[in-house]
């Protein structure tokens, strides 16, 4: 089969002839029909990384059809069209039993979306309801990022909303908060694209960063809060500096959300939170609840979500389209269509 796969940091993916794959006991033969290209993808290549060596074939929002069965699986049968959890945990413990396998001890990502066809676990794949195509099914994934964040935030009706970046977790964000009561939502972005992208999917306005922009040292204790300033502050972007921002711009008393999911170090003032009293949160990645959410929700109805797919390329172009997104503020959410072209 056909994958795109990592050799090096620096160095672009490269397109490849490898063993079709052999399921194990418990697991299935994917073969994948879309694929999105993640941020997290283009910076786990940026650097040398141990989780991620060489000869790793990444891709974890992923939908296909099933193509093979290992010994053991009883919930599918070739042919059945499934979506994937990416997330791979023993099965047995309470987390896993509840449907969060992100807190298994043994828990290890799934990879694989960026090939002809993926092995993973009977346990972390479902259904995929028949209103739904398989780009749908690629698109639960950010989906379930972005609702597992606005859910940690306990967002009341109403709200004001501040979101910093307009990329799929921040549009998830937007579309998750104006379907959950939001009011006033503020999406800062510099992109045009994006920016009419996220007033398309429920945002009340958009605003450029240097419009915005706060010193995060400077604050004082006292004084009655900006009435229009927000109480919930989503970080969607993932760079150094952005929670520092979103410090300088919550109210008093009011909820940062770090759903960027930075890899760098960064570093911010905690009196600047202190002073206002507020609460930072780091929600991780969903549960099975939160993707059984997700497809509810496209199943009954909700176009603005699939905006967020701007381009879709065949596999062979991968590489060069992986590349390009690393500057590409013109798209949102690539797909990547194995079984095409």
């Amino acid at each position: 089969m056909r994958a795109a796969v990592f050799r090096e940091a620096g160095r672009p993916l490269c397109i490849e002839t490898v063993p079709d794959p052999v399921p194990g006991p418990g697991e299935l033969v994917v073969q994948v029909g879309r694929s999105g290209i993640c941020g997290t993808d283009l910076h786990l290549t940026d650097v040398r990384d141990p989780k991620v060596p060489p000869g790793t074939v990444l891709g974890h929002e992923f939908a296909g059809i099933v193509a093979g069965l290992g010994a053991g699986v009883e919930r599918f049968r070739c042919g059945d069209r499934v979506f994937v959890l990416p997330l791979r945990g023993c099965g047995q413990c309470a987390s896993c039993l509840a449907g969060e396998p992100a807190w298994c001890a043994a828990v290890q990502p799934c990879y694989g979306g960026f090939a002809d066809y993926a092995v993973v676990a009977e346990s972390s794949c479902f259904a995929l309801p028949e209103a739904l195509s398989l780009a749908d099914g690629a698109l639960l994934e950010p989906l379930a990022v972005a609702l597992h964040a606005v859910a940690a935030a306990g967002m009341r009706p109403g709200a004001r909303v501040l979101v910093q970046g307009a990329g799929p977790i921040g549009l998830g964000v937007v579309f998750w908060a104006r379907r959950l009561g939001a009011g006033h939502i503020t999406v800062v972005e510099g992109a045009p694209a994006r920016a009419a992208l996220a007033l398309r999917m429920g945002a009340s306005v958009c605003i450029a960063p240097g419009d915005c922009e706060r010193d995060p040292a400077a604050f004082a204790m006292g004084g009655a809060a900006d009435p229009e300033a927000p109480e919930l502050v989503f970080e969607c972007v993932g760079k150094p500096g952005l929670v520092a921002q979103a410090i300088a711009h919550v109210r008093p008393r009011g909820t940062v959300v770090s759903a960027g999911f930075c890899m760098s170090a960064d570093t911010f003032v905690p009196a600047a939170a202190n002073v206002r009293e507020a609460r930072l949160l780091f929600p991780l990645g969903y549960s099975a609840r939160d993707f059984a959410v997700c497809a509810e929700v496209l199943a009954a109805g909700a176009p603005e979500a699939r905006l967020m797919v701007t381009a879709t390329v065949p596999l062979g172009q991968l590489p060069q389209v992986f590349e390009q997104l690393r500057s590409d503020r013109t798209q949102c959410k690539v797909m990547v269509a194995p079984l095409e072209g």
